[in-house]
């Protein structure tokens, strides 16, 4: 018997060794999910520390050199690029996938018919939550608020600021594709937080005291250039016509700076820098001018001004064409105590910026996280709904699971088994972290679903006692738990098809 299982190790050895550095990449996040987790203290080679509860910081900021671990941080960030919220959730999924899978192999089941089983429990499992998707109303739907008071910590005034600012971007916005409400959140440390109608430009502008009244009315122009006269060659500037070409860009140079002026162009942004001549102008004549301003806020400003990014050369177009090219807002000012351009009343698409303040910096980046969570899980919930929280969904669809393996035929309903016993993991490690029972606590949430058919029931991680999630607020976004499902099979299937593990020579 001892040689048959020093056989079967050995068989097995690259899948152990993997699935070993999964559970320890799970044991540094699973401690932080569900309302009773922990935090993370993440310390740098310099003495640096970071304190976070949020999944995704925890796994970008890890020193990661396991392979297989290194995979399994892939589906924390696929799951944060692609909806913003819900790393822990696929983690601790796609560590249980791989530990139930890995179980069902060492009994003797080939990897392929696991694997296959895994894959289709998943798809089985996703479309049974797509199923039992509630719909939102739109952003002044009530339910909202607790959508962003649970992905948000519990973090009242957060949610309230989210839910705020969902309102004042529209149904519209929000399920724009390639429109990232996470990314109006930003922070600033002894600041109170605050939602503002319109962008919050971190550059400060060129003698920005002049900007810290109000400018009403402004036109906008962007360039995806610098604001300066043509270049040229420096051999050319020694010769008498050279010289005068060069007097010449410079005349023209003057002309199209004084355009700005006849078009009331109050702001200029650029994505490079100024020549001297051009700030001096700007500065005598009361534009704010702004430089190096990264490509996506340079996006952001023409979406709600409605400008046109042009080049330098657009400067050359008469009045009329180059008008086409400009925004408008209301209002325009400088705020030194954020150290941020306030614009807002754009002509383009409505936005909002969720500023939040705290007292230091440690504090306010952990709460700027927390409201990109809870801003992501607001505009998941618009765009595909919600489902009750706390697990209890994934413990009725793994009920639905275990229903749906008897009817499969052949070895495969073991890795359908797998995926069942996986999607109770969330539910019982929230129990754990809340310092009840695991095991107990499912049995009661299985036995009080299958009582009153329904997919409500949870866990009060106070009290212990089971609860109904809807009634109580505990709701997720349908999004979140679907692409963490999907995200956490896909890498239980990969990992479990490695079966040698080969280092590859250097190309040097």
């Amino acid at each position: 018997m001892k040689q048959a299982n020093h056989e079967g190790e050995e068989r097995h050895a690259a899948l152990l060794n993997n699935a070993a550095a999964i559970r320890a990449i799970c044991s540094a996040v699973e401690g932080t999910l569900g309302p009773k987790g922990l935090d993370t203290m993440l310390v740098g080679s310099r003495g640096e520390v970071l304190v976070t509860n949020d999944g995704a910081t925890i796994l970008e900021k890890m020193d990661v050199s396991h392979p297989a671990a290194r995979m399994l941080v892939q589906v924390a960030r696929s799951q944060q690029e692609q909806i913003g919220d819900g790393t822990t959730t696929a983690t601790v999924l796609a560590g249980a996938l791989v530990s139930e899978g890995v179980a069902q192999v060492t009994k003797g089941v080939p990897v392929a018919k696991v694997v296959q089983g895994i894959v289709d429990g998943v798809g089985y499992a996703s479309e049974r939550m797509l199923a039992r998707s509630r719909k939102v109303s739109g952003p002044d739907d009530p339910i909202l608020y607790r959508i962003a008071f649970v992905a948000g910590r519990e973090h009242g005034d957060i949610a309230e600021l989210v839910v705020e600012a969902a309102k004042k971007l529209g149904g519209g916005r929000l399920t724009e594709d390639g429109f990232r409400f996470a990314d109006l959140v930003v922070s600033h440390e002894r600041q109170s937080s605050e939602v503002w109608p319109g962008l919050l430009l971190e550059q400060k502008p060129f003698q920005a005291h002049q900007f810290e009244s109000v400018v009403a009315g402004p036109a906008v122009l962007v360039l995806y250039d610098a604001l300066e006269p043509e270049k040229l060659e420096e051999e050319a500037l020694v010769t008498e016509a050279g010289f005068q070409t060069f007097m010449k860009l410079k005349e023209r140079f003057a002309d199209h700076l004084r355009k700005l002026l006849e078009l009331n162009i109050r702001l200029v942004a650029l994505d490079r820098g100024a020549d001297p001549e051009a700030e001096q102008f700007c500065s005598d004549h009361g534009i704010m001018l702004l430089q190096r301003v990264p490509k996506r806020e340079l996006e952001r400003l023409c979406e709600h001004t409605g400008a046109r990014p042009a080049r330098r050369s657009a400067l050359g177009k008469p009045n009329q064409e180059l008008a086409a090219y400009t925004g408008r807002c209301e209002a325009l000012l400088y705020d030194s105590r954020i150290r941020r351009v306030r614009l807002s009343g754009g002509a383009g698409k409505p936005t909002a910026t969720v500023l939040v303040g705290a007292s230091t910096r440690e504090v306010v980046g952990e709460r700027a996280r927390i409201a990109q969570d809870a801003a992501a899980a607001v505009q998941a919930a618009i765009r595909g709904g919600y489902l009750p929280g706390g697990g209890s969904v994934e413990v009725a669809i793994a009920h639905e699971l275990e229903r749906y393996r008897e009817m499969v035929t052949g070895l495969e309903a073991f890795g359908v088994e797998a995926v069942a016993q996986a999607l109770r993991k969330p539910l019982a490690q929230m129990a754990q972290n809340a310092g009840f029972n695991p095991l107990e606590k499912v049995e009661s949430v299985k036995s009080a679903q299958l009582a009153e058919r329904s997919d409500r029931h949870g866990i009060d991680c106070d009290s212990g006692q089971v609860t109904d999630c809807l009634a109580s607020g505990i709701i997720d976004p349908t999004p979140v738990k679907v692409h963490a499902l999907r995200a956490a099979g896909e890498v239980a299937a990969a990992v479990l098809r490695i079966h040698t593990v080969i280092k590859m020579k250097s190309d040097e």
